[in-house]
């Protein structure tokens, strides 16, 4: 028992304690007080910026708590970190040669942010790979896709990614309805449905009703299109599909469909 107390009164153990102790009190608190920040803005894209500017200050934070530890657990045990300090002066230019991509990332995760290149919640491509920025450091930003799959992208390939999120997606839709249906009528309705849908939609941008687009072996397939939020148009498309239908159910319009007739060997 006094072996493990004269361990523990040793100045470099409980220094090294306390100093680990005092890091991580300081990290949930400047986690906590960076989480309530209120984050408003003008418009969306203001707002996503400023989010991804929180959650680059909570990288930062981190390797300074962590430099800062570093220097003070050294300075403990004795090594000169004045000097050491100093001398990084002629060891940058080592560093720097052995750490050019580790640099390439940093200063384009700060040109991603001052540029407005993306930010968190946009919606991106990386060489085909499509999907949602969910977290953004000085190193690396990870987007996820529909399915779940997560991609680490290093910020240095900034160039390879492409912002779809900051445009507006246009989606055309085909509706096929019956030979027999009025012209008129399926055009009064299709208007109709169309323009409710982005009366009660913020996310619809413009609606459009196209005519005729094709006469097909069995139907005559209306188009309409529609310009969106990019972002929302997968789920945007399913809405328009179900109130058409419903319209059509109302109003007693036949959307055609393929019938296969089985006699069982009894005569026609």
């Amino acid at each position: 028992m006094l072996t493990i107390i004269k361990f523990l009164s040793q100045k470099q153990v409980y220094g090294t304690l306390i100093i680990i102790a005092v890091t991580y009190i300081l990290y949930k608190l400047i986690y906590s007080l960076i989480d309530k920040i209120v984050i408003k803005g003008k418009n969306e894209l203001e707002i996503k910026k400023r989010k991804t500017i929180v959650q680059l200050f909570k990288n930062i934070s981190r390797y300074i708590l962590i430099i800062l530890m570093t220097l003070i657990l050294l300075n403990l045990y004795g090594v000169n970190t004045t000097s050491l300090i100093a001398g990084l002066g002629i060891a940058g230019a080592v560093l720097g040669l052995a750490l050019q991509d580790a640099l390439k990332d940093i200063f384009n995760g700060l040109s991603i942010i001052f540029d407005n290149y993306f930010v968190v919640g946009d919606l991106v491509d990386y060489n085909g790979f499509v999907g949602t920025v969910t977290d953004f450091g000085l190193k690396s930003t990870k987007i996820q896709n529909i399915t779940g799959e997560v991609y680490n992208i290093s910020n240095r390939n900034i160039d390879k990614i492409i912002n779809i999120s900051q445009q507006k997606a246009t989606v055309t839709l085909e509706i096929p309805t019956a030979y027999e249906e009025k012209y008129e009528k399926v055009e009064k309705v299709l208007i109709n449905t169309i323009e409710q849908i982005k009366n009660d939609n913020k996310d619809v941008k413009k609606v459009e009703y196209l005519g005729i687009e094709k006469l097909d072996n069995s139907s005559i397939n209306y188009a309409i299109r529609f310009t969106c939020t990019r972002g929302t148009q997968w789920d945007l498309k399913r809405l328009f599909l179900k109130e058409i239908k419903l319209a059509y159910e109302k109003n007693k319009i036949k959307i055609p469909y393929n019938q296969l007739e089985v006699h069982n060997g009894n005569k026609i």
